[in-house]
């Protein structure tokens, strides 16, 4: 890939470009690690999360968009929501993630959609106006470049953990009932750019076994501390509440 100041950029074997520069990570290996990725993969291959992913395309479907609609997954991982997301019509999909092992494994899955590395934190690899429809699913938000690259009739689809997420386990591991409302802190990170549309919570409860419980915590970087190794151990199985915050905006 060539940029119009003569930038070049190869193309890697398993179809993505990776445009991340020195500048823009913070350690050698940035983004979610592999085990973290296995972890989520290993989940919604279970049937975990599938219901999020469904209710974010079920809202796409409504939308009225054009022909040949552009989607961008801003955080995307190993590429299952935008999958989803873009698996009717004549979609296109552009993964977006600072990992390079989510990119590379989604781009091998879902050789289709364009894949890239990049630090959604800083400006976004795309024209202006030039998106239909952006999503960003428990992963980065940049609202002043989401604003610059999305039509003026575009929306935008962010899903944050609610309240209650997860609320069993992290009590049992960290020992406390912590509930913690972050469609609020989304709501005015936005304000100034964002409309909201709608705003809704999705939400289901899973059984978990052991190697099931030992996932969630891998993929969500919850336990994995020396100091509550103890209760981590002692996990066996357990109910969970998986609930996410939807929230839909088009621009002001």
């Amino acid at each position: 890939m060539v940029c119009p100041a003569g930038h070049s950029y190869d193309v890697a074997r398993s179809g993505y470009v990776n445009l991340l520069q020195p500048q823009d990570r913070r350690s050698a290996a940035a983004g979610d690690s592999s085990e973290a990725i296995d972890a989520r993969e290993s989940l919604l291959a279970s049937g975990v999360g599938r219901t999020l992913i469904n209710a974010l395309t079920t809202r796409i479907r409504s939308l009225d968009l054009e022909d040949d609609p552009i989607v961008v997954d801003l955080g995307c991982g190993s590429g299952d929501a935008l999958a989803a997301l873009t698996a009717h019509g004549t979609s296109v999909g552009i993964g977006i993630d600072l990992s390079t092992p989510a990119i590379e494994r989604a781009s091998r899955r879902f050789p289709d959609r364009t894949w890239v590395v990049a630090n959604a934190d800083r400006r976004l690899p795309l024209l202006d106006r030039s998106v239909d429809v952006v999503s960003s699913v428990h992963a980065r938000r940049n609202p002043p470049e989401v604003a610059r690259v999305l039509h003026e009739t575009g929306s935008l689809l962010v899903a944050v953990p609610a309240a209650d997420d997860l609320i069993q386990l992290r009590e049992l591991v960290h020992g406390q009932r912590v509930e913690r409302d972050r469609g609020e802190i989304v709501l005015a990170e936005h304000e100034t750019l964002f409309e909201l549309v709608e705003r809704s919570v999705v939400r289901e409860m899973q059984d978990l076994d052991r190697d099931a419980l030992l996932s969630v915590l891998r993929g969500t970087y919850r336990g994995m501390r020396r100091g509550v190794a103890d209760r981590v151990a002692a996990l066996t199985r357990m109910t969970v509440t998986f609930a996410s915050e939807i929230l839909m905006f088009r621009l002001r």
